[in-house]
């Protein structure tokens, strides 16, 4: 389209497909084309740079009654020389290549748009940049253009894109993808993706299976099939991340075999244009991939512009009319019918997907852009010169493109669908992106249905959001296929990395002993609160049952029947004894002793049963004292006993001074005496660190045990082992006089019951020191009733047996044996 002044555009319209071939014809080949191929979506893109000429020249309040806009549109080819050759015969002017030469008559050259890649920006940029031609690109945001020591006179229209990783990061939470492929391109733009996409993986436990990078000019799609693409559809990756633009993309159609199902989800972004293929029918593949793709308003008038576009309507655009009968042509084929001449009465909302889409793009919206940034920026420019010279009517305005700089960078408006314009690239805003996807019907159709939105600025529970009642999964698949390179590890496991590999790629582990996991893909087992255990399966804590040694249960009642049972057994003894208080067995060796001894004893057995039940502050604090002081009464009043024998054998003559010790008051003062010392102890011990209630969690894994913590371990043991030296004591005394010529001599069951009492206590300690909880309580109160029992039986029962079953023999005894009755009375 002819004005007073041109903008320049390259737009990527055909792709040229280079055969394989080697040697030094590869460098002739390679700047012709070989076999051209209409990139027919592509050319929504000039409608858009048409329709925003249109609106500006109609417009009267844009460079009004004086210049006019017009545009040249090239072809923009991914190969340095065809990008070079081009930017130069548009330097030149009239299709010429003339370095430093410019043809140019009427029409001035003010701007360029183009750079729909990076790489066709930088190519662009390398040479424009010496002529100081403003350059305005409308390919996606890449933070290497905005370097101006390098590209001065490169401007940026894209909204920036520093958030997508992000954005396709979440979506792979969302849906707990973790074990992904990525293909993206080999320039700096694909390495600042990898580099930010890895990094917020590694924030998510995700990994890459593999990375393959496209080359970004001077492409052979036919060489594909030889490079990466057999690794692609071999590798058992279900989910693939796309970052690229179309035509470095389009290695992947071109290389598809046809109507090959590959079973994965891509996911990608809009600048790959999906829909764009090289084969008619093969969008199977791609059935069900998801695009990020930046949200754009609709511009007042667009798709009206396009409902009426026909060559008839643009007799003088040839590009219209090859483009009209090169898609319908297209059309026409896939239906199976007989082209007609190029179809002059149909309309651009006929074609399928594949062909044109009425939406616009985001490429378009932001040319359309561009567009009106260079309009305002040259009557910003009018205005500033009409106030400085004066403008003759008739005379054309000529608007240098270096003098065009200043303006655009001040640039700032609002275009026609509310949005706001800036080339200032620190002012740019991120871009928001709807996430659409791809699905391609068995009748051939396709479509792109939004099934989401991420909105970078958004709160994070909120940025990312997803219709799952859109999404359609693949051919007859209900859910989102898994993305994993292990199976996940379900509660009760944890994962376990896999040396050398990555994280993950791992093994399920069981939880150990005492600890749980209660969700899925847990690295590291939790241990459960101090009153809870694991169940079973080790994936939720169960709270632990509160136990003590019960009454009610078997073992407590039991050992509190033998208890009550051995009592009783000793008050029918001390009856016994009391009934026959008279005879010589019972006066023998100081009846008060064993009077004495009989009540300790009871209570001896008594007190076994304060070991049993719950524990309370009043049990704890009375159980060890309470053993301890009877059991020192009962050990005493025996070492009493023991050495009253002695004495009164010792002692046969009965003027001796010495039978003062064998009176009565005699035994019992040491009897009194080592109670005196015990009761000492324990009064030290409880003013000290006394026995309190206290838990163990640890002894059992499923139980709490309320037990008495004896609270000075010393203390305890000091009493303990007091009753020991008392015991010894007996057994030594008892042990000398074993002999002593006696029908009746106690010394000799005194020394049996010593024996018993002090093997039961030794085997005590050791049991006692390696046994926890309950079992601590069983084996005290074992050895209560056991040692108990063994003074009992060696002491009482015999002479019960004599007084109960050997009547005669005790009187008779006595009567033959008048000087032991003699004795007998000194006992007495």
């Amino acid at each position: 389209m002819d004005g007073d002044l041109i903008i320049g555009s390259f737009f990527p319209i055909h792709s040229v497909e280079v055969s394989n071939v080697r040697g030094a014809d590869i460098l002739f080949l390679i700047s012709y084309f070989l076999f051209l191929r209409w990139l027919h979506k592509n050319y929504q893109q000039v409608l858009a740079l048409v329709f925003a000429v249109q609106e500006i020249n109609m417009d009267p309040s844009l460079l009004p009654n004086i210049s006019s806009l017009g545009f040249h549109v090239y072809n923009a080819y991914h190969s340095d020389e065809r990008t070079l050759e081009s930017s130069l015969r548009w330097l030149s002017g009239q299709g010429q290549i003339i370095p430093n030469y410019s043809c140019w008559e009427q029409d001035q050259p003010v701007a360029i748009i183009g750079g729909a890649t990076s790489a066709l920006s930088i190519q662009m940029g390398t040479l424009l940049e010496l002529y100081k031609f403003p350059q305005i690109s409308y390919g996606p945001f890449d933070s290497i253009l905005s370097d101006k020591t390098q590209f001065l006179s490169l401007y940026q229209m894209a909204h920036r894109d520093s958030s997508l990783h992000h954005g396709m990061v979440r979506l792979l939470v969302k849906f707990e993808w973790t074990w992904v492929g990525l293909v993206t391109t080999d320039d700096m733009r694909g390495e600042e993706f990898l580099w930010n996409l890895r990094g917020d993986m590694i924030k998510h436990d995700i990994c890459l299976a593999y990375t393959e990078k496209l080359p970004v000019s001077e492409r052979r799609h036919t060489e594909s099939q030889d490079m990466f693409v057999p690794r692609i559809m071999q590798s058992s990756v279900r989910v693939i991340i796309i970052h690229g633009d179309t035509e470095s993309l389009m290695i992947l159609r071109y290389s598809q075999p046809p109507h090959f199902l590959l079973w994965k989800v891509w996911v990608t972004t809009s600048h790959w244009d999906i829909t764009m293929r090289p084969q008619l029918n093969d969008g199977y593949s791609f059935h069900g991939a998801l695009s990020f793709s930046q949200m754009t308003k609709d511009i007042p008038g667009f798709k009206s512009f396009l409902r009426t576009v026909n060559p008839a309507k643009y007799p003088e655009d040839p590009l219209l009319k090859e483009f009209w009968c090169s898609t319908f042509k297209e059309l026409k084929k896939l239906e199976n019918e007989e082209p007609n001449e190029c179809s002059p009465n149909a309309s651009l909302e006929m074609l399928p997907l594949q062909f044109f889409d009425m939406a616009i793009s985001g490429l378009s919206y932001t040319i359309y852009n561009a567009v009106h940034a260079v309009a305002r920026a040259l009557h910003e420019m009018l205005l500033v010169t009409s106030e400085k010279e004066s403008i003759r009517d008739g005379e054309t305005w000529v608007a240098q493109p270096w003098q065009l700089h200043n303006f655009l960078k001040k640039i700032h408006f609002d275009n026609s669908a509310g949005d706001q314009v800036f080339l200032d690239d620190t002012e740019n805003s991120e871009a928001h992106y709807n996430i659409l996807e791809y699905l391609f019907f068995v009748n051939g159709t396709e479509a792109l249905v939004k099934v989401g939105q991420f909105i970078p600025n958004a709160p994070h529970d909120q940025d990312i959001t997803i219709y799952n009642e859109t999404i359609v999964w693949g051919w007859n698949e209900p859910k989102p296929p898994q993305a994993v390179c292990s199976d996940s590890c379900g509660p009760g496991f944890r994962k376990t990395p896999r040396e050398g590999e990555p994280i993950c790629c791992f093994d399920c582990s069981l939880c150990p002993e005492g600890e749980i996991s209660n969700q899925m893909n847990m690295k590291h087992c939790i241990k459960c609160p101090e009153d809870e255990y694991p169940n079973k399966e080790r994936d939720h804590c169960l709270p632990k049952a509160i136990t003590f040694l019960d009454i009610k249960e078997p073992l407590g009642m039991t050992l509190t029947c033998v208890a009550l049972l051995f009592s009783v057994l000793t008050a029918l003894i001390f009856g016994v004894f009391v009934r026959f208080r008279d005879t010589c067995i019972v006066k023998a060796n100081n009846r008060v002793l064993s009077y004495t001894l009989l009540i300790s004893l009871t209570l001896c057995f008594l007190c076994s049963l304060l070991f049993i039940g719950r524990p309370t502050a009043a049990t704890c604090l009375f159980r060890q004292t309470t053993f301890g002081l009877v059991f020192t009464v009962a050990v005493s009043s025996i070492l009493a006993k023991t050495i009253l024998v002695v004495l009164a054998f010792k002692i046969i003559n009965p003027r001796s001074k010495s039978k003062v010790w064998l009176q009565p008051r005699v035994s019992n003062c040491i009897v009194v005496l080592c109670s005196v010392i015990q009761v000492t102890l324990c009064g030290i011990w409880l003013g000290i660190s006394p026995p309190f209630p206290d838990t163990d969690i640890h002894s059992e894994p499923n139980e709490i045990i309320i037990e008495c913590n004896e609270g000075s371990v010393f203390g305890f043991y000091s009493v303990l082992g007091y009753i020991g030296l008392l015991a010894l004591g007996s057994f030594m005394v008892a042990f000398t006089a074993r002999s002593l010529p006696d029908t009746f001599n106690e010394a000799k069951f005194i020394t049996f019951s010593m024996l018993m009492f002090c093997s039961v206590w030794v085997s005590f300690l050791p049991t006692y020191q390696s046994t926890k909880g309950k079992a601590m309580v069983v084996v005290e109160i074992f050895s209560i009733l056991a040692s108990s029992a063994g003074l009992l039986s060696c002491i009482f029962i015999p002479k019960c047996y004599a007084i109960l079953l050997r009547p005669d023999e005790n009187i008779k005894e006595c009567i033959r044996n008048k000087s032991n009755c003699k004795i007998e009375k000194h006992f007495t």
